[in-house]
C-alpha cells in the first residue's frame, strides 16, 4: 500500500529562525494515488501576532487564534498520522523548516525521522515546465484543477489543491495502467500488472509521417557527412 500524505502550512511570517511560528496545517491521505478522505487539519496558537504582509496572504486573525490549541497539544496526533507516509509538500524547504521548527521547540528530532520521504512538487514543476510560472495557481491553471474557491491561502484548501496537481503531474503512461488494471500483485516496490488483459492498439505512422520522418534523417545524415550510423549499418 502506497501511503502519501499532501501537506500545507500557514505561518505568522517567512521565518521560522526568527521566531514565525506556525498557525495553520492541513494535511490530505492518498492511498494508492486516491484519495481517502482520512485527513487533518489544525488551527493553531502561534503565541504571536501575524506578520501584516502574512494576514493579507492567510487572512486569518490573530483573535480567531487566540483559543487554539498550541502545537505542543497536537504532536503527538500529527506525527501518528504522518508516521511512515511519504509526504507531498509544494515549496518542500519552506514548509519543512518550519515543521523542524516547531518539533525543535518541543524537543522532538526533525520530520524526516517519522516519515518515508519528502517529494517537492515545486521542483518537480521546474523540472517539468523549466521557465513558466510553477506557483500553485499557476499550476491549477495548467493542468485544469480548479481554484476558483482560493481567494486566500488556507492549508487544508490548498493541501487539496495540491493533491489534485500532484496526481495530474504524475499521470503517465504507468498510472494509467496502474488506475485500469485495479488490483495488482506487489513484488518488493515494484506492482506487478498482468499486460494481457489489456488490448493496446497500435498505431502506424501515416505515409506524410513516414516521408517526414525520412526527410529529417536525410537532412541529419547529411550535416554529418554520410557517417549516421543507421546509414552505416544498412
Amino acid at each position: 500500500m502506497t501511503r502519501q500524505i499532501v501537506l500545507d502550512t500557514e505561518t505568522t511570517g517567512l521565518s521560522a529562525e526568527n521566531g514565525d511560528r506556525i498557525i495553520e496545517i492541513g494535511c490530505v491521505e492518498l492511498v494508492t494515488r486516491k484519495l481517502t478522505g482520512n485527513n487533518k487539519h489544525f488551527y493553531l496558537n502561534p503565541g504571536r501576532d501575524s506578520h501584516e504582509e502574512a494576514l493579507k496572504v492567510h487572512g486569518i486573525s490573530n483573535e480567531f487564534l487566540r483559543d487554539k490549541p498550541k502545537f505542543e497539544a497536537v504532536v503527538d496526533e500529527l506525527l501518528e498520522y504522518l508516521q511512515g507516509a511519504e509526504i507531498i509538500i509544494h515549496n518542500a524547504a519552506f514548509d519543512v523548516g518550519f515543521l523542524n521548527k516547531e518539533l525543535e521547540l518541543v524537543g522532538r528530532p526533525g520530520i524526516k525521522t517519522y516519515v518515508s520521504s519528502v517529494t517537492d512538487t515545486l521542483v518537480m514543476a521546474k523540472e517539468a515546465y523549466p521557465g513558466k510560472r510553477n506557483s500553485l495557481d499557476a499550476l491549477c491553471e495548467r493542468l485544469g484543477v480548479d481554484n476558483s474557491g482560493r481567494t486566500l491561502h488556507g492549508a487544508l484548501l490548498d493541501a487539496e489543491l495540491l493533491a489534485d496537481v500532484y496526481i495530474n503531474m504524475t499521470r503517465g503512461q504507468d498510472a494509467l495502467i496502474i488506475d485500469m488494471a485495479g488490483d495488482t500483485t506487489v513484488a518488493g516496490n515494484v506492482a506487478a500488472i498482468d499486460l494481457r488483459g489489456f488490448d493496446l492498439p497500435v498505431l502506424f505512422a501515416s505515409e506524410q509521417e513516414a516521408a517526414a520522418h525520412e526527410d529529417v534523417l536525410a537532412k541529419l545524415d547529411k550535416a554529418s557527412g554520410g557517417k549516421t550510423v543507421w546509414r552505416l549499418q544498412l
